[in-house]
């Protein structure tokens, strides 16, 4: 049998009736017969939907003719919404589907209708949010409505609230079997709009009229959740799929590896995640940001980086937000290396920094003390016209108090105030002092804690353990017992690093002068105050002082136990009650507050004095030769090298560079330790030098123990008899033997 098809030939504005045509209907000026062995392709008879999203194209039904993929309504009806009727335009011929012809008109007509939907959605954009006006607008389709129009109506709007209305209108028009997707294409615009609640009440609605959830309304709401910034409540909708009877497609399992990302839910998150890599998921940048903040979140900075190396592998391209994330979270592990790197690989791959790209650079360098490459950020964020923050000022300011970049800072501190963008807080003035108070320049400490006052800010703790530490390393005592009195009227409780700085202003203040201070310590601490008694006053009883000392060491910060337990010693040093240097730096081994300070291979036994003070680093010291001399008593071979680690640097509240002083000081002892070329801060010396030089220093000590002298105890500050002398002579001169003498000797000189 003859099948025949039509198709406007007048204005592209015209469009097809559903229903076969008649001769009584329409004028023929050219009539074409196609055989039935002619048969049409899909794609040559289905209208394909613009801005319809692709995962609901699946759900559209193909239509059987060409007939039936057009509207029954005219262009002028879509255009006038108030038009009542309509009729075909007079002119018409059959074409042949298969001429270009035929191509030509499809495409025409295809735009002229998109062109009218699209009106019509735009139209209900902009009406009154009322039922009425809406279906007034709509009845333009006519009772017989088709699904696909329905679809890219609703995909066209805007206005998810109008939208509500029209799904209404449409579900009286369409069968219920499909009114998912019409709630579906609606959930997708309250996305747009970033509206969750109201997606959620769609979804209720959806319910209470009986249209059951397919996959896809579960993927918008999880995908709204997101957009929303609500990784939980994409999470509570993931896990609610199964009892609708939905299963998570890839897709949708890959993009919620975001969301438990974002909720911290890690195991979930890195499951799912092995999964996508196994099976070969899409896994969007968007979660490989968010797996890599988790990381940077919980501290696993490897896990950060495992996961930037997984993208390049899978060709996934990082965008700017995943190298700020991966920035921020290497300034967090203070990895300076790690994050230049990656901002040059982000620069290689043609990205351009923004302010969070500097902010997390910044922070990077200065948490890491990389002076250098930090007043290089700032130098371009000032050239780039990027605003400071005072979070980004202050972090300047901490970094140069911390390294010792006084000039720079003081040029940063006057370009903030010259910005008029922002101005020093309590945080800037209190860095600032304590910059100036580290490298002992009093009158500008007092200067800027003036301004600070002048300023309306108060003194915090931080200010004036600053001022504590800076008025005693001037060793001006009377200033410092000022400002521990003022501290305690004016009802600030000290913290642990307030008496850290105070008991460093006590091992700089003259000996004679420090019962000015042990009174308020004892009121304010009795726990230190005890400790100090035993040392002030040298006590006797090891064991009462060991617990003492032990019950405080233990009730302080741990981020301070070091260095409170160095100036301790320090004191004990400064106060000739070097038993008690002793007894504080075993304590310190036992408590793990110095760890690794020995070490021994077959090759090679090490001492380390890395981040201890003067008077620790040369306690230690003791202690290792009198461990060596034992192994040599107990018949043990030396290994071929003996190393001293002194580190490179200086005790923070120190002037005095530790490898100095250790140079000075070995020479004095004779001892055969030669500073390494090769190594910074290290000293080394060969087995057979040390043994040459212990075995000299035992023959010295046997000597000493046949005169029956307590060398440890022999008085060099009192007045000395002849005898006296002599064994005091004997003690600094016989290769100095014993550490302490040469210690009060180097004390006597400073």
């Amino acid at each position: 049998m003859v099948q025949s098809y039509l198709l406007c030939s007048t204005s592209s504005s015209s469009l097809l009736s559903p229903s076969p045509p008649s001769s009584s209907a329409f004028h023929y000026r050219k009539f074409i017969v196609i055989t039935p062995s002619i048969s049409f392709s899909y794609s040559s008879r289905h209208l394909k939907l613009v801005n319809f999203s692709h995962e609901l194209s699946p759900l559209v039904p193909k239509p059987k003719t060409l007939l039936q993929a057009a509207n029954t309504l005219q262009d002028a009806k879509l255009d006038d919404p108030d038009a009542k009727s309509s009729s075909f335009s007079k002119t018409s011929i059959w074409v042949n589907p298969k001429s270009p012809r035929a191509k030509l008109l499809r495409k025409n007509s295809h735009h002229a209708r998109s062109s009218s939907l699209a009106k019509l959605a735009k139209s209900l954009d902009s009406c009154n949010p009322t039922q009425e006006h809406v279906s007034e607008i709509l009845n333009v389709l006519g009772d017989n409505v088709l699904e696909r129009d329905a679809v890219v109506i609703l995909d066209t709007m805007v206005n998810p609230y109008t939208a509500l209305l029209a799904v209404k209108h449409f579900q009286q028009k369409l069968k219920p079997a499909r009114h998912v997707i019409l709630y579906n294409v609606t959930l997708k615009l309250f996305r747009e709009v970033k509206d969750f609640e109201g997606a959620e009440k769609l979804f209720d609605e959806m319910l209470q009229r009986a249209v059951n959830p397919n996959l896809i309304t579960f993927a918008t709401l999880i995908s709204c959740a997101s957009v929303c910034s609500l990784p939980h409540k994409a999470v509570k909708w993931f896990e609610m799929m199964p009892s609708f009877g939905c299963e998570p497609d890839n897709n949708v399992s890959s993009s919620v590896i975001y969301a438990y990302a974002r909720t911290g839910n890690a195991d979930v998150a890195l499951k799912l995640y092995d999964r996508a890599k196994a099976e070969k998921w899409h896994v969007d940048t968007a979660v490989f940001s968010a797996l890599i903040k988790m990381y940077g979140m919980s501290g696993n900075y490897d896990g950060c980086l495992s996961v930037y190396n997984d993208m390049k592998l899978l060709g996934t391209k990082p965008n700017l937000v995943t190298y700020n994330v991966l920035l921020y979270a290497m300034g967090r592990a203070k990895r300076a290396r790690d994050a230049k790197a990656i901002y040059e690989e982000m620069k290689k791959n043609g990205l351009s920094p923004n302010w969070s790209t500097y902010a997390a650079l910044l922070q990077a360098y200065c948490r890491a003390r990389f002076s250098r490459d930090a007043l290089s950020v700032y130098k371009e964020m000032k050239e780039k016209g990027k605003d400071m923050d005072i979070i980004l000022y202050n972090m300047l300011f901490d970094m140069c108090a911390n390294v010792g970049c006084v000039n720079q800072a003081v040029k940063i501190f006057e370009d903030m105030k010259r910005s008029g963008t922002c101005q020093p807080d309590s945080f800037t003035y209190s860095s600032l002092i304590n910059m100036y108070s580290c490298v002992g320049k009093l009158s500008e400490v007092e200067a800027m804690f003036s301004e600070m006052m002048e300023s309306g800010f108060e003194p915090n703790i931080v200010v004036l353990t600053s001022l504590v530490h800076c008025y005693g390393k001037a060793k001006r005592t009377d200033d410092v017992v000022k400002i521990f009195n003022q501290l305690l009227d004016w009802g600030i409780s000290p913290d642990d690093r307030f008496y850290d700085c105070l008991l460093y202003a006590m091992t700089q203040i003259p000996k004679e002068e420090l019962g000015k201070l042990t009174g308020s310590i004892e009121k304010a601490n009795p726990k230190l105050g005890s400790v100090l008694r035993y040392l002030m006053m040298k006590q006797e009883g090891d064991g009462d002082f060991r617990k003492e000392a032990s019950e405080f060491l233990n009730s302080i910060d741990v981020e301070v136990k070091k260095s409170i337990c160095n100036c301790l010693i320090d004191l004990c040093v400064n106060l000739v009650v070097l038993d008690r240097a002793r007894d504080l730096l075993d304590l310190g081994l036992t408590l793990d507050i110095y760890t690794d300070i020995q070490s021994r291979s077959q090759t090679k036994w090490s001492l380390h004095l890395k981040r201890l003070s003067v008077g620790a680093a040369l306690t230690a010291l003791s202690v290792w030769i009198n461990d060596l001399s034992k192994a040599l008593e107990l018949g043990e071979e030396l290994p071929p090298l003996l190393g001293i680690n002194t580190g490179h640097g200086k005790h923070r509240f120190s002037d005095k560079v530790l490898p100095t002083v250790f140079e000075s000081y070995l020479k004095e002892l004779k001892a055969p330790f030669q500073k390494a070329t090769n190594k910074d801060g290290w000293f080394m010396t060969t087995s057979e030098a040390a043994t040459s030089w212990l075995q000299s220093r035992m023959c010295v000590q046997a000597f000493l123990i046949l005169c029956k002298v307590d060398v440890a105890h022999v008085p060099i500050h009192s007045k000395q008899t002849k005898s006296d002398t002599f064994c005091s002579e004997l003690r600094e001169g016989l290769d100095g033997w014993n550490l302490y003498a040469q210690i009060e000797k180097n004390i006597d000189k400073a």
